[in-house]
């Protein structure tokens, strides 16, 4: 257990903030670090969050890396990290077929663990990582941000006030042309676009949609010449007859649009990857009200503020992301690759 687990009390009577750690130096892992760091700058969560240390298996790029941005320790294997007592979580930031071996062995390490989306590579993993979670009463939860951004909340108070009556239809797509990087071509790396892309629809339609019976799941996709997904369309039937439509590619750029249908009106919301704006039209197609986004630090300041507020109410999941959620989303894709055929190495 690490040292601030259900001691909120006690971390504000010292002035303690929960150690930001990340395992991990690529892209995403700089995009944290430089997040962590404006938030230990800022008056709304300076209280909170430290940046504290980063491993990798370089020992000189793990130092770099902490230099550049502040960090206090820097380590060039990831069982220093584990080692580390001070260290209250950790970001795990590695490609996605890594994932579930790394958050358990936080986890039995005494961390807490934020894990990059996708989850884990499969729901079986998923399922591992939650019951060691569960097991060790430590926090593990999917970073998937925008299940925490306010721009979340908004959309929900306007389905929920009936503005554009019963929600029939949920669109959603998102593509972007990643096909040089290797974690999106390999499979052994769990890589395609379902995985890295395609969660974003799909967590789209499942914030709206919830957990509602599904009768059937009409599904297809792109192969690679090294058999992954480089895009996929999916179209999920509801038992209430609703439905919701997904579309990812990692060899196309797309509006990135995410659109909810009701019987007296619309929404449309721009960048379902971070979304810019909600409108709301009437069944007319006439704009009735625009609503504005929070400013915000770089976007990932919600999901990490979440992950140490829990730490502090000794919780094992976030409200928003709890695992029940990330477990339908991972069953969900599990089913998409059945129907596709689609095999990781480390699965067979």
């Amino acid at each position: 257990m690490s040292r601030l687990n259900g001691k909120r009390q006690e971390a504000e009577r010292k002035g303690m903030r929960v150690n930001f750690a990340i395992l991990g130096a690529g892209r995403i892992a700089n995009a944290l670090a430089k997040t962590v760091v404006m938030m230990a700058e800022d008056h709304r969560y300076s209280h909170l969050i430290a940046p504290y240390a980063v491993a990798s298996r370089d020992e000189n790029r793990a130092a770099a890396f902490a230099q550049k941005y502040g960090f206090k320790h820097s380590y060039g294997s990831y069982q220093e990290l584990l080692d580390d007592p001070e260290v209250d979580l950790v970001y795990i930031a590695t490609p996605h077929s890594l994932h579930a071996e790394q958050a358990i062995a936080c986890m039995k390490a005494g961390k807490n663990v934020l894990v990059e989306k996708s989850f884990t590579a499969n729901a079986e993993q998923a399922r591992q990582a939650i019951e060691t979670s569960e097991r060790t009463g430590l926090l593990c939860t999917e970073a998937i941000w925008t299940r925490y951004m306010p721009s979340r909340s908004i959309i929900d108070d306007i389905v929920s006030s009936g503005e554009i009556g019963t929600v029939r239809t949920v669109t959603a797509n998102l593509g972007y042309m990643t096909t040089s990087k290797a974690r999106m071509t390999d499979p052994a790396l769990a890589g395609g676009a379902l995985l890295d892309v395609g969660v974003y629809p799909l967590n789209f339609i499942d914030m709206v949609m919830g957990p509602k019976p599904i009768t059937r799941v009409c599904t297809d996709w792109v192969r690679t010449p090294k058999g992954v997904d480089s895009q996929n369309s999916t179209t999920i039937f509801y038992q209430d007859g609703s439905m919701g439509a997904a579309t990812s590619s990692m060899v196309s750029e797309s509006d990135r649009t995410g659109s909810i249908w009701g019987d007296q009106g619309y929404l449309q919301c721009i960048n379902i990857n971070n979304v810019e704006s909600i409108d709301l039209y009437d069944g007319d197609h006439k704009l009735r009200k625009r609503y504005p986004v929070p400013d915000q630090l770089t976007g990932y300041e919600y999901e990490v503020a979440s992950a140490a507020q829990a730490i502090l109410d000794g919780k094992t999941e976030c409200d928003q992301m709890p695992h029940k959620d990330t477990l339908r989303i991972m069953e969900l894709m599990d089913s998409l690759r059945r129907q596709w055929g689609l095999v990781y190495p480390f699965e067979s």
